[in-house]
């Protein structure tokens, strides 16, 4: 657990984290509390980001971690980092929407690369993110992750990723050089 200047505590997630985690993301995502950030996706998906089985398994994994930062002793972000060889793999990334817009995301993705360099010796970062998501996109570009043109589908059809509201979503993998 480290304290840093800006009063942010960053630490792994443990079990009593989840429904506290899972309300985060799905704040910062999902239905009219996610409008109050920029990050909504309430207008491409509705039903679920998350749920408390898919925290507990990235909580659980061993190359896995859930990296989650307090400030004044509640959780105002979060994200995973997962050890996949040469790179990380960076997602579930939310900050609370009314913190959206001060910087704390800028910060949480610079410990987060930080973190998969010095632990894992990680020399890239990987995310995907739904390709019609724009101004997400070059908010990442802004923080040096180039988009590479490589698709995944959306996995229409499972519900817990959500229940699309358009028939062309499909995720972009990002790339950050890490060195």
């Amino acid at each position: 657990m480290a304290t840093t200047a800006t009063g942010l505590t960053f630490r792994d997630a443990a079990d009593a984290d989840v429904d506290e985690l899972v309300a985060l993301i799905e704040s910062a995502y999902r239905g009219e509390s996610s409008r109050a950030g920029w990050t909504t996706e309430a207008d491409l998906l509705q039903g679920q980001r998350t749920d408390p089985e898919g925290v507990r398994e990235v909580i659980a994994s061993p190359d896995s971690r859930l990296l989650t930062v307090e400030r004044d002793g509640r959780i105002v972000a979060c994200c995973q980092l997962e050890h996949r060889g040469q790179y990380a793999y960076f997602g579930m990334f939310a900050v609370s929407p009314v913190l959206q817009g001060a910087g704390l995301g800028k910060t949480v993705i610079a410990e987060a690369e930080r973190q998969a360099r010095e632990t894992w010796g990680a020399t890239e970062m990987h995310m995907t993110v739904i390709s019609v998501r724009e101004e997400l996109i070059a908010w990442y570009e802004r923080r040096g992750y180039r988009r590479t043109g490589r698709m995944t589908p959306f996995p229409y059809g499972d519900e817990r990723f959500g229940i699309p509201q358009r028939a062309d979503l499909r995720f972009e993998l990002l790339v950050k050089p890490l060195v």
